[in-house]
């Protein structure tokens, strides 16, 4: 059977149920543009997710002395972490995101999440296409604290 044109939107992740079993599913977490100040949502919220029982994998776009955050190695780029994925948290500008789409997709994340204020319909659309999950605009700790977690 023939998918249709639009099958791709499929992979826009918008209810609540759709957030949560993705959430579920989820095991490793790499961090696009994560920072090392602890005061900073790109620091806390990984932090978070960490303490909630996923794997955390710092790529952080600053910080070139960095070696480790949270404990875990730094990776300067989604295709230089060794092994899968499962989701690519985003903390990068809209406009900042264009220059990972492709290695994002070479990597083949399960999904994509854009962090809350953080929508950028074009490479949401690249990822979809690729049949990867997106998220925008949604805080990743909020949504993890929905599941008590």
């Amino acid at each position: 059977m023939p998918t249709s044109p639009d099958s791709w939107r499929e992979h826009l992740l918008e209810s609540s149920g759709d957030i949560h079993r993705l959430l579920e599913e989820t095991r490793r977490i790499a961090v696009l543009g994560m920072k090392v100040e602890d005061w900073e949502p790109a620091f806390y919220v990984p932090e978070y997710a960490e303490r909630a029982g996923y794997e955390v994998v710092p790529v952080p776009v600053y910080y070139p002395e960095a070696t480790e955050i949270l404990g875990h190695p730094v990776y300067r780029t989604l295709s230089a972490v060794p092994g899968e994925i499962d989701m690519v948290n985003v903390f990068r500008r809209p406009r900042d995101i264009p220059q990972h789409i492709d290695d994002i997709i070479a990597k083949r994340p399960r999904s994509v999440w854009f962090q809350l204020g953080i929508r950028n319909d074009e490479a949401a659309e690249a990822f979809a296409r690729a049949g990867i999950d997106v998220v925008q605009d949604r805080c990743l700790m909020v949504e993890l604290r929905l599941l008590g977690r």
